[in-house]
């Protein structure tokens, strides 16, 4: 039938139309974020999926960043612990020649002088071991000392460095003032054996604990590396795909004006039916 109120050609190709504009809305969408599923009303389950990825990257992000911080406080404290070892070796060939109890007064005063140099230096070594305002050889807080927690995954979950106190467990006592005194500090039991024995300690603990974090930073960026894939995989638009619909629903789009144009004409030729 063919009616000048209903004009069923032109309807069917503004449908027509309509469905193509909303394609190439889509697709154009698509192209210009680089996202298939850039927000929920995309893909609502996806976008959903999505967002609790993004917010595990960002505290992992997070993570690493708070553990290279105590990276730093780590490899400082380690750096120190190694000069008060080498500090310590010194020493020990010191209270040897102090233990000699042929050595006459004089000689004995320069080795103590040389003893209580290098003990000084211990003491420098280890209250300079800080990295900003941090430090695991005291246990003093006032003095930016004590035991260290940093979070070491998205979850937040701790992993503790534990302080020592530098003063007490890491410093010799002065020099001996003979060499009975020298001897018993030498022996099994005595302060030099003791304190080498702490320093020993402090570097196999903080050594483990660097080689901790440093595997768990490893972990966390493969781990990083392995939700930025999937997240790609889940929300990525195909762009050679994407590039190719805009090609093909340009042309339907320019196909469906020049329809709805023919569809629009047809009415003019009712008239000619009037034409005497």
């Amino acid at each position: 039938m063919n009616s000048v109120n209903t004009n069923l050609g032109a309807q069917v190709a503004l449908q027509s139309m309509n469905r193509t504009n909303d394609a190439l809305n889509a697709t154009q969408k698509r192209i210009s974020t680089g996202y298939r599923v850039s927000d929920a009303k995309d893909d609502g389950a996806a976008f959903a999926v999505a967002q609790t990825v993004r917010a595990d990257i960002a505290g992992l992000t997070s993570a690493n960043e708070q553990m290279g911080s105590v990276q730093g406080i780590l490899d400082t404290t380690l750096a120190g612990l190694n000069k008060v070892s080498e500090s310590m070796t010194e020493l020990r060939g010191v209270l040897v020649k102090l233990a000699d109890g042929t050595l006459s007064d004089s000689q004995r005063s320069q080795y103590q002088a040389q003893y209580d140099s290098i003990r000084t230096q211990v003491q420098n070594f280890i209250t300079d071991a800080t990295y900003n305002g941090r430090t695991l050889l005291t246990t003093s807080t006032g003095a930016g000392g004590g035991d260290i927690a940093t979070t070491r995954n998205e979850r937040a979950t701790l992993y503790t460095l534990t302080a020592v106190e530098g003063a007490s467990s890491l410093v010799v006592a002065s020099a001996p003032t003979d060499a009975a005194g020298a001897a018993s500090a030498l022996a099994s039991s005595g302060n030099f054996t003791t304190t080498m024995t702490a320093v020993n300690t402090a570097l196999n603990t903080f050594g483990n604990a660097s080689n901790y974090l440093e595997n768990q930073m490893s972990y966390n960026k493969e781990k990083l590396d392995s939700l930025n894939t999937g997240l790609g995989s889940l929300i990525d638009a195909d762009l050679a795909k994407e590039s190719a619909a805009l090609q093909a629903l340009q042309i339907k789009q320019q196909l469906g004006t020049q329809a709805l144009g023919i569809a629009n004409q047809s009415p003019q030729g009712l008239l000619s039916l009037f034409k005497g």
